[in-house]
C-alpha cells in the first residue's frame, strides 16, 4: 500500500528519528520494578532483542532513578523513562535516557500551586540540556483537570485535545521543538478520532500511537489493529506501542504485534473501519508494568475472562486496572471497574466505588454486579 505520511519534523531519540517520512518505531515498556535492577536489564534487553526501537520505564522516586543508572550500564537500548507525579525527578533521570515522557494530567499531583507551563519549562530545559527528547502523554483516564471542568461529562476527546495542542503551543514558544505526542484512550474509535482530530490541527507533530489497557491477546492486539490501521493507513502515526496484559517473559510479544500489525498495513492488508465491540462484551485491562503492586493482577485478568464468558453476548465493558496511578480514573468509564492494590482489589460500578475486596472474593462480587447488568440489559 502507498502510503502518503503526515509530514512531521524529525524528533531524534537515541539512535532513533521517528517523523519526516522516517520507519514507524516500535516501542515497549518494562513491567518489572525498576529497583529489580537484574530483572528490569534482563527485560530491557529482551525487548531491545525482540526489535525494541526504544524501552521506557518507570520512574516514581529517587530509588528508581539510582537503579535506572545502573541500568543504563548495562543496556544498549534507547532508552525512555516515564515521569508521574514528581516532575522533579526528571534531572535525576535525564543523564540516562533518551526521551522523557510526561502527562499533562500528572503535573498537578506536586507543586500544586505552581502553574503548569513552569513545570514544563523545568521538564525541557532538564531535557535540552541532557540530549533527550519528550513525549507529551495525555490520557483519557489523567487527563488536565483544567481542562475537564470545561467540557461535557461525556466528552472525553475535547479536554484531550486541547491540553495536547496547549502543551504544544507552549513548547514552541519556550524553543523546544524536540518533542512527539500521544494521545490514547482504552476504545479504539475514540483514539482513531482525537489521533485524526489532532494531526490536522498539527500535522507537524509527530504522533506516538497506542491504545490503553488494551487487554490480553489476541483481543488487546485486535483492538489495537483497529487504531493503527485506521491511522496509520492515512498517514498518522510515527511510533506506536501495543499494551498487552501478559507475563513478564512474555512482553516482547508487544514488538512482535507492532512489527506484524506495520507489515500488514504496509502489504495492504487494511480493514475497512470496523465497529468493534458495540453489541458484545468489551474486557480491557492495561499492560503489566513496573507500577503493578500486585503480579496476581495478570491471573486475575484472565480470570475475569473466562468469568464473564457467559455474558459474551451483552453490550457490557469491564475494565481491569492493574495499578492506583491511572486505574482509578481509567475504570469510570467502564459498565464495572476493577483496580488492583497490593492486598486487595477496588470494585466500581461506573464512578461509583463498591468497596475494596481480597483478590480471592473479587471475582464472587463482580460476578454479582455482572448478573444484575446483564438481567438490566436483558
Amino acid at each position: 500500500m502507498e502510503i502518503t505520511r503526515n509530514p512531521t519534523r524529525p524528533v531524534k531519540i537515541g539512535s532513533v528519528i521517528i517523523g519526516d517520512n522516517n520507519p514507524v518505531a516500535v516501542q515497549s515498556m518494562t513491567a518489572t520494578h525498576t529497583q529489580n535492577v537484574a530483572a528490569t536489564v534482563e527485560q530491557v534487553n529482551a525487548l531491545h532483542e525482540a526489535g525494541a526501537d526504544v524501552v521506557r520505564i518507570a520512574v516514581d522516586s529517587k530509588k528508581d532513578a539510582e537503579a535506572l543508572a545502573e541500568i543504563r550500564r548495562q543496556t544498549k537500548a534507547n532508552l525512555s523513562v516515564d515521569l508521574q507525579e514528581n516532575y522533579r525527578l526528571a534531572e535525576l533521570v535525564a543523564p540516562h535516557v533518551d526521551k522523557i515522557r510526561y502527562n499533562p494530567g500528572h503535573l498537578y499531583h506536586h507543586e500544586r500551586d505552581l502553574p503548569w507551563q513552569e513545570k514544563v519549562a523545568y521538564i525541557a530545559g532538564v531535557a535540552a540540556a541532557n540530549d533527550c527528547a519528550i513525549r507529551v502523554g495525555v490520557n483519557c483516564g489523567s487527563v488536565d483537570p483544567a481542562k475537564k471542568e470545561m467540557y461535557a461529562d461525556d466528552d472525553s476527546i475535547g479536554p484531550m485535545l486541547e491540553s495536547a495542542l496547549d502543551h504544544c503551543e507552549y513548547l514552541d514558544s519556550i524553543g523546544f521543538t524536540r518533542y512527539c505526542v500521544s494521545l490514547k484512550d482504552s476504545d479504539p474509535q475514540l483514539v482513531i478520532e482525537v489521533n485524526r482530530r489532532f494531526a490536522e490541527a498539527r500535522p507537524d507533530v509527530p504522533l506516538h500511537l497506542g491504545v490503553t489497557e488494551a487487554g490480553m491477546p489476541p483481543d488487546g492486539i485486535i483492538k489495537t489493529r483497529i487504531a493503527f490501521e485506521q491511522l496509520i493507513s492515512r498517514g498518522i502515526g510515527d511510533t506506536i506501542r501495543v499494551s498487552l496484559t501478559v507475563p513478564n517473559p512474555k512482553k516482547p510479544e508487544e514488538i512482535q504485534a507492532g512489527r506484524s500489525i506495520l507489515a500488514d498495513i504496509a502489504a495492504g492488508r487494511v480493514r475497512s473501519v470496523v465497529d468493534y465491540g458495540l453489541s458484545t462484551m468489551n474486557i480491557i485491562s492495561c499492560p503489566s508494568c513496573s507500577r503493578v503492586e500486585n503480579e496476581a493482577f495478570i491471573e486475575l485478568a484472565q480470570q475475569v475472562k473466562a468469568m464473564t464468558e457467559y455474558a459474551k453476548d451483552h453490550a457490557i465493558t469491564i475494565a481491569v486496572m492493574g495499578c492506583r496511578v491511572n486505574g482509578p480514573g481509567e475504570t469510570d468509564d467502564a459498565d464495572l471497574g476493577l483496580w488492583c492494590g497490593p492486598n486487595f482489589v477496588n470494585l466500581k460500578r461506573g464512578t461509583e466505588e463498591l468497596g475494596a475486596f481480597s483478590y480471592e472474593d473479587i471475582l464472587g462480587k463482580l460476578k454479582e454486579e455482572l448478573d444484575k447488568l446483564v438481567g438490566a440489559t436483558a
